[in-house]
């Protein structure tokens, strides 16, 4: 008899641990060494985007709006490429967004510091992190974000007050997955904010070596993602 479960090496908490240190890498990389720009965290964006066109400072407004059109963009990219190649057999469609986020993220690391580079740098950037956020989004089958808190945030605590109030372990276990998914995050973004101006724009390479490993574990079935035979 042939048996498959239904959870995928893409929804593991290994590759949500990967994924996750590089998003909080990336998004503390474009802070602190590419102006001041989140990559991921498009509300502030908008919101400094915002405060520089009600002081007329329009150029500075620029540097805030490139990255939330970039991740827009990304977003349709990787669910073009999600039609596309959702079929294919010989490799999986997330792998290509992977593989995809990857290269951009190597290019941003060419890419040298200042004026307008930082604009095309930081567009990249946005426009990767858009494709790895809407490309994976559940673990253990709790859906979740790679790239930021707050949505993490509200469901670990939504689950905490919902076993206060039935008494479900199940609804801490989900918790506490979503604070670890938020301290991981945290670590990848504190390894990034202390480490990202001593190395410079190289420093997103870093991600990439994790989008690497991310991109090779994904052609291993995990015992619980392989096509098994009962004798």
């Amino acid at each position: 008899m042939m048996l498959r479960s239904r959870k995928q090496m893409s929804e593991t908490n290994m590759l949500m641990i990967l994924l996750t240190i590089s998003g909080g890498l990336q998004d503390a990389y474009s802070y602190f060494v590419r102006g001041e720009v989140f990559s991921n965290a498009q509300t502030g964006n908008i919101v400094l985007m915002s405060t520089y066109v009600a002081k007329g400072n329009w150029h500075r407004a620029l540097h805030y709006l490139i990255p939330v059109l970039a991740f827009a963009m990304g977003i349709f990219i990787a669910e073009r490429l999600h039609a596309r190649f959702k079929d294919v057999g010989f490799i999986h469609w997330r792998q290509i967004i992977v593989f995809t986020e990857m290269v951009l993220l190597c290019i941003v690391g060419f890419i040298p510091l200042g004026g307008s580079y930082d604009f095309v740098a930081n567009a990249l950037s946005s426009c990767a992190c858009a494709m790895q956020v809407q490309s994976f989004r559940k673990v253990n089958s709790y859906p979740y974000a790679s790239t930021m808190c707050i949505g993490n945030m509200r469901s670990a605590m939504e689950s905490i007050s919902a076993y206060m109030r039935i008494g479900d372990k199940s609804l801490l276990r989900k918790s506490l997955q979503y604070f670890l998914t938020i301290f991981v995050f945290a670590c990848g973004a504190g390894i990034g904010g202390a480490y990202s101006l001593y190395i410079g724009n190289e420093f997103i390479w870093i991600s990439c070596a994790l989008l690497l490993i991310c991109f090779v574990l994904m052609f291993i079935k995990s015992e619980n993602d392989m096509m098994r035979e009962d004798m």
